[in-house]
């Protein structure tokens, strides 16, 4: 087995003993053309009745700068993670779509920052939380893509480019991103389970969260290790809509559709 990729040792984080109710979501892909699923999500984050929620990866089908951050489809969803902060804990990890959010929007909306990953310890428990696109490892083509965007000096070069000039940028990568499913229709790749369980081991923890592959899921990795993989919010254009929120209480895990977070008497 290969040493650790990334983190030897991750962030941890402690919730409070005050924290009643946890939620997880991923992979909204939330743009100017995907009005239903950000206003599922406005009134889940509003008003859902868990103390937490958290964030692993892919909320924006593209996020250009935090500077983009001031009007249009961007104030919104700002002014959204704002609103929400205040009520109760927001943490956020970047996936693989939105990997140019930066301290400057997490700041100004009273947003955590997470690392990929972090160990979350809850209910007498810890689980290990990834967005899971840096454990497909299998998928070399993505993982060349990853470096290259994870690079502090590309994101420098991308950042220092106009406004205008990075949206057009953030359309031509989601229409060779579109092309690329077209021309490989039905391929995909999971998050590769040794190296999940290996994780695991190395940071105590019997619980994996991650979103990126839309497959979600409960499943055992191996004796003892377990994994729920997130579902996305496809609420705009598919046959089927979908979208599910996981709830961590003291009790265990459940899957819940978003009107269900939500306090009924908002």
């Amino acid at each position: 087995m290969n040493a650790l990729p990334g983190r030897l040792a991750p962030l941890e984080v402690v919730a409070p003993p005050e924290w009643r109710s946890i939620d997880f979501i991923s992979d909204l892909h939330l743009a100017e053309d995907t009005p239903r699923a950000f206003a599922a999500w406005r009134d889940y984050l509003l008003h859902t009745t868990a103390d937490a929620i958290f964030i692993l990866g892919d909320l924006f089908e593209a996020w250009v700068g935090d500077d983009a951050r001031h009007a249009g489809f961007e104030a919104s969803a700002a002014a959204v993670l704002t609103a929400a902060a205040s009520r109760r804990s927001i943490a956020f990890m970047v996936g693989n779509r939105d990997f140019l959010v930066g301290s400057e929007l997490l700041d100004a909306c009273g947003v955590r920052a997470l690392p990929d990953p972090t160990v979350l310890s809850a209910f007498g428990q810890r689980a290990l939380l990834t967005h899971g696109d840096a454990w497909c490892i299998a998928d070399l083509a993505y993982q060349h893509y990853r470096a290259q965007v994870r690079a502090p000096d590309w994101q420098a070069q991308v950042l220092a480019m106009p406004l205008d000039d990075r949206r057009v940028l953030a359309r031509r990568m989601r229409s060779e991103s579109e092309r690329q499913a077209a021309v490989h229709p039905g391929e995909w790749f999971d998050v590769d389970k040794p190296t999940a369980v290996h994780w695991m081991t190395a940071t105590r923890t019997q619980t994996l969260v991650h979103g990126h592959t839309h497959r979600p899921a409960t499943e055992a990795l191996a004796p003892g290790f377990v994994r729920h993989v997130l579902s996305d919010w496809e609420l705009d254009r598919a046959t089927v809509p979908r979208a599910q929120v996981l709830r961590w209480q003291s009790g265990g895990w459940v899957r819940i559709v978003p009107v269900d977070a939500v306090d009924p008497a908002r």
